[in-house]
């Protein structure tokens, strides 16, 4: 069983007391009490129904009370429904109880404010398009309610600010809600629309079985809906499954691709891309290694430095992974943050030596995530870099290896979100871990010798390659030497 926090539990239970206090009237004010039972008989069936076979929630009979019944009466619709519905994860009873308790507050207070502008009324006389005004509104309240709830329970259940508050500790408490509200109105919105529509129809000389009408296209929409959702998991595994090839093969990196990830759709984020742009940069740092497949195995576990020939099959690995995932049309600009992730501002990156705006841009930005990541992770053959030591490497390294640009949206972005460094391989014991010469801190990295890049993972400092290159610009030794495969 799941282990909820106390704290999580109280909030739960104070909900659900709020959602008691709610319908409390409703024994002693007249209600229409077929129209009731008939709405939350409906409710429970099309609940079931959509949760298993469609996907998400499903509020147009929720809203269509809300549009027709006093405030309690309405509350009272989503609860045999929501207390009746699986709830799929344990604790089941504590999770069946926070679901209707929610429910039961955002009905009613979507039935509050719809009743107190006149909504109605103007149901009932079909005054359209005044209609929209007082139905609009309650959309708003049910969204707000719902979003205010369920941040609130993300906060606590999560462990909120108990947490200690240092420059890269767990975000503040704001982002418990942030983006919640923006994401689920438009939803709520369409579910809204055809709520008023079976509402309307309700009351019209057409009578309740008209309005079960509005169910069918809806009904559609849901299956539409459905099969988008199994597409994207359908997408989801197949990155999922490169990438596991990826950390089987290259054991030395495990994990360090859904972090490049992660910091990518950071980055994107703060660059005020949509959500298409930012979901492009994850899929582009999730597979950006995974060229990886077409390099031999001894290469990437060599212990001793890298021949010029090994080398050059090293660097191979961008076009390989570009060539593994050009056929994969859903990846869109992630297969040329794959092909030139390596590439540098100056022109001395590869595989084709471009620079400045020759580089696209989902490129630059996982090169900045991949080699922020390289430096905060600890290997087995050394030790993770601070992060506030990673962010003054990239800076100064911004202008030669990376895109200013994207070095500063990664620095405000951690600002605001902070950052949790894992390790990527397995943990070694201390003493495993290489310690640095007298007179160099834990974690740094000395520039190379040759002045070539070496790589992230394979490209270690035990695979430091003879190979001439040009030399690093002033202070950019630990970055470039994560700026290679990695």
């Amino acid at each position: 069983m799941e282990a909820v926090p106390p704290r999580a539990r109280a909030y739960v239970t104070c909900v659900a007391l709020g959602a008691l206090a709610c319908l409390l009237p409703l024994p002693v004010m007249p209600a229409p009490w077929w129209a009731l039972v008939t709405l939350a008989a409906l409710y429970a069936g099309c609940n079931q129904v959509v949760r298993r076979h469609f996907a998400g929630p499903f509020y147009p009979v929720l809203l269509a009370a809300a549009f027709l019944l006093p405030p309690p009466a309405a509350a009272l619709v989503p609860l045999p429904g929501a207390l009746l519905t699986p709830a799929g994860r344990r604790p089941e009873t504590l999770r069946r109880l926070w679901r209707a308790a929610q429910l039961v507050l955002a009905v009613w207070a979507a039935a509050r404010v719809h009743w107190e502008l006149g909504g109605r009324d103007a149901v009932v006389g079909c005054d359209f398009p005044y209609a929209l005004v007082p139905a609009g509104a309650a959309v708003t309240a049910f969204c707000l309610v719902l979003t205010a709830l369920d941040g609130g329970i993300r906060l606590l259940a999560a462990g909120g600010p108990a947490v200690p508050r240092g420059r890269w500790a767990r975000p503040p408490v704001r982002h418990a809600w942030r983006g919640l509200f923006a994401r689920s109105l438009a939803p709520i919105a369409v579910h809204g629309l055809g709520g008023l529509m079976m509402a309307v129809l309700w009351r019209s000389p057409y009578g309740p079985v008209a309005a079960l009408l509005v169910l069918l296209p809806m009904c559609v929409s849901w299956w539409v809906y459905a099969q988008y959702h199994r597409e994207r998991a359908a997408h989801r595994a197949t990155v999922r499954a490169l990438v596991q090839a990826v950390d089987i093969k290259d054991g030395y990196t495990r994990g360090h691709s859904e972090r490049v990830g992660q910091a990518s759709m950071m980055i994107a984020r703060e660059l005020g891309l949509d959500d298409e742009g930012v979901e492009v940069l994850r899929f582009a740092g999730i597979l950006h290694d995974v060229g990886k497949l077409g390099v031999p195995t001894r290469l990437l576990r060599k212990d001793g430095p890298l021949t010029p020939e090994e080398r050059r099959v090293i660097e191979l690995h961008p076009e390989y992974g570009h060539e593994m995932v050009r056929g994969i049309s859903f990846l869109g600009e992630a297969r040329s943050a794959i092909l030139h992730h390596h590439e540098r501002l100056d022109g001395s990156g590869y595989p084709y030596g471009l620079r400045g705006a020759q580089i696209p841009e989902c490129a630059r930005v996982v090169a900045v995530a991949d080699a922020f990541d390289a430096m905060t992770s600890t290997r087995s053959y050394r030790r993770a870099r601070p992060v506030t030591a990673a962010l003054r490497e990239l800076e100064r390294c911004a202008g030669a290896q990376f895109d200013p640009r994207m070095v500063t949206a990664l620095v405000r972005a951690l600002d605001r979100h902070g950052w949790h460094p894992a390790v990527t391989a397995e943990e070694v014991p201390d003493d495993a871990v290489p310690r640095p010469p007298s007179g160099r801190a834990a974690g740094a990295v000395p520039p190379s010798p040759t002045g070539a890049g070496t790589g992230t993972s394979a490209l270690s400092p035990r695979h430091a390659s003879p190979r001439a290159s040009p030399s690093p610009p002033p202070g950019a030794g630990g970055a470039r030497r994560h700026g290679g495969p990695g």
